[in-house]
């Protein structure tokens, strides 16, 4: 039991550094809910099926990571002079996945963890089956910097809802919009006890504790008329 819950913990932290422990996304700060933009001009619908987040974790100094994805399940970005005025984008909780390739020890199983990350331990999907994200506020960005996703051209600033709390956060983002098309890529990192989650994060334990608290989340999220 005790090595379970020693892996559901790593699973958890959600992408705070890569295999070969590259830098991992500067990790965002959480601050208080803020007023959703307005919608304004042409709404165009999320392709949930061509849309896509991405979560990763490790131990604490990057040991041990564990990845995978959840789906999106709905949204739309609304697009006012060629630009991205508003949007929102739901999340299937329920959907969370972790790729094998990831759960490398012999004694570990990756559908251990997906029960453990489904229970209320973590994200307690049968009372939170969803979580959403809503946009703020998109400003250009005149400078990306060197951890952002490749092409970063604007600053997003939105209200993020896990476990029914809502904390606003802000990341550079690839935005791209087309006469058909609108898209928003990003990645960042936050901590999710700011939201919460808390398990693992105890310095009682030291196996707990040594459980990075960093969540680092890559959206891809395509909509289209």
């Amino acid at each position: 039991m005790k090595k379970i819950t020693v892996i559901a913990l790593v699973g958890v932290g959600l992408l705070a550094a890569s295999c070969n422990k590259e830098k991992s996304a500067a990790t965002t700060s959480a601050g208080q809910e803020q007023t959703v933009a307005e919608s304004k001009g042409e709404v165009l619908a999320v392709d949930a099926a061509g849309s896509i987040v991405n979560w990763k974790a490790t131990h604490k100094g990057g040991f041990a990571p564990r990845w995978g994805t959840l789906n999106v399940k709905s949204g739309d970005l609304s697009v006012e002079g060629g630009k991205i005025s508003a949007g929102n984008f739901v999340i299937d909780m329920t959907s969370i996945k972790v790729d094998p390739a990831s759960v490398t020890e012999k004694d570990k199983k990756p559908e251990d963890l997906v029960t453990h990350l489904k229970t209320p331990d973590f994200f307690d999907v049968e009372k939170n089956p969803v979580s959403d994200f809503k946009i703020t506020s998109v400003t250009d960005l005149k400078e990306a910097p060197k951890d952002a996703v490749t092409g970063a051209n604007k600053t997003v600033s939105g209200n993020l809802t896990l476990l029914g709390k809502t904390m606003n956060v802000t990341f550079p983002a690839k935005v791209d919009v087309t006469d058909n098309s609108a898209s928003i890529q990003a990645k960042f990192t936050v901590n999710r006890a700011d939201w919460g989650i808390k398990f693992g994060t105890s310095e009682a334990d030291p196996a707990e504790w040594m459980v990075s608290k960093d969540i680092e989340i890559a959206v891809d999220v395509k909509a289209k008329k």
